[in-house]
C-alpha cells in the first residue's frame, strides 16, 4: 500500500460508507472498518460502480470492544503508517431522561466516545513517530446544542468535544492534527430507526408520549430540509488535506445561525425558542 491511509470506523452507512468512497475517489487507500463485515455490500457496490474497489479493504472492528481494536492495531501497525483516522461509528440514542436506563446511557457512551478514544489510542503511536496525521471526529450540532429527548446523544457528543479539543493540544507539537467535522441534519439512516429509542418513552402510558411524538413530528417535518450527506463526505476530505486545518467545520443548513444565536442569547429566551418547536 504505497498510497495514502485512511482508516474510517462505521463505514457500512451513512457518512461513514460516504467518506470511504470520497477518500477512495482522492487516491487514498481506505481501510473501512464495520461490525459486522456482511454488512459491506454496500460499500462494495457504490466503490464498484465508482471503480474504486481496489482502494478499499474492509476490516471487522467492534469499537466497543479491546480485542476487536487491538486486532485493528496490529493490522496498522503491519502497514507502517496511518495519515488519516475518521472516527465516525456511533448511533443516536434517544428517550427522555427519567425513563431511560443508565446502562442505555453507558452504551451510548461506549460507542460514542470510548469507541472513537479506543480506535485513537490505537493509531497514535503511528502518528506520533511519524509526525505527521490528521484524526478527525465526526461530531454534530447535537455537540454544540442540547434539545430535549435526545439527552444521550447529545451528551456524548458533547463530551466528544471536549475529548477532542484536549487531544488537539496534546498533538500539536507531533505534527498530529486533530479536527471536529459538526454536521447539523443530513440524510443517513441515524434517525430512521426507533431501536435506539428507550421503550418507556415510546408506550401510551408514558407521561412524555405526547412529548415524544411531538418531537419525532419535527424530525420527519425537517426530512425535506436535510442535506445531503455526500458533502459532509466531501468536507471530511477536503479537510484532511488542508495543511493546517482548524479545529472545528460546521456543516448544514443553519447550523452555524443556530450555534450563533445560542451562544449570544439570553438562556431564558433560547429555551423558549427550541421549546416552541415542539408545539
Amino acid at each position: 500500500m504505497r498510497d495514502r491511509i485512511a482508516v474510517i470506523t462505521g463505514a457500512s452507512s451513512g457518512f461513514g460508507l460516504l467518506t470511504s468512497i470520497e477518500f477512495a475517489s482522492n487516491d487514498y487507500t481506505v481501510i473501512a472498518t464495520m461490525r459486522d463485515l456482511t454488512k459491506s455490500k454496500h460499500l462494495i457496490s457504490e466503490a464498484n460502480s465508482r471503480g474504486v474497489a481496489d482502494k478499499i479493504h474492509t476490516h471487522e472492528l467492534d469499537v466497543t470492544s479491546n480485542q476487536s481494536v487491538q486486532k485493528l492495531k496490529n493490522y496498522l501497525m503491519s502497514l507502517g503508517r496511518i495519515d488519516v483516522l475518521v472516527n465516525n461509528a456511533g448511533y443516536a440514542g434517544a428517550g427522555f431522561v427519567e425513563e431511560i436506563p443508565i446502562d442505555e446511557y453507558r452504551r451510548q457512551f461506549e460507542t460514542n466516545l470510548f469507541g472513537a478514544i479506543n480506535v485513537t489510542q490505537a493509531v497514535l503511536p503511528l502518528m506520533r513517530q511519524q509526525k505527521s496525521g490528521k484524526i478527525i471526529n465526526v461530531s454534530s450540532i447535537s455537540g454544540k446544542v442540547g434539545f430535549p429527548g435526545l439527552s444521550p446523544y447529545v451528551s456524548s457528543k458533547y463530551a466528544l468535544e471536549g475529548w477532542s479539543e484536549s487531544l488537539r493540544l496534546e498533538m500539536k507539537s507531533f505534527g498530529v492534527d486533530v479536527v471536529l467535522v459538526e454536521p447539523g441534519s443530513f440524510q443517513t439512516n441515524i434517525w430512521s430507526s426507533g431501536k435506539h429509542v428507550t421503550k418507556k418513552s415510546l408506550q401510551k402510558e408514558s407521561p412524555y408520549f405526547e412529548t415524544m411524538k411531538m418531537l419525532e413530528n419535527h424530525i420527519m417535518k425537517g426530512n425535506s430540509t436535510f442535506g445531503d450527506a455526500r458533502d459532509v463526505a466531501k468536507l471530511i476530505t477536503e479537510v484532511s488535506q488542508k495543511k493546517s486545518p482548524s479545529l472545528r467545520y460546521t456543516i448544514g443548513k443553519g447550523v452555524k445561525l443556530t450555534i450563533l444565536l445560542k451562544s449570544i442569547m439570553p438562556w431564558k429566551i433560547w429555551e423558549k425558542v427550541v421549546l416552541k418547536q415542539l408545539k
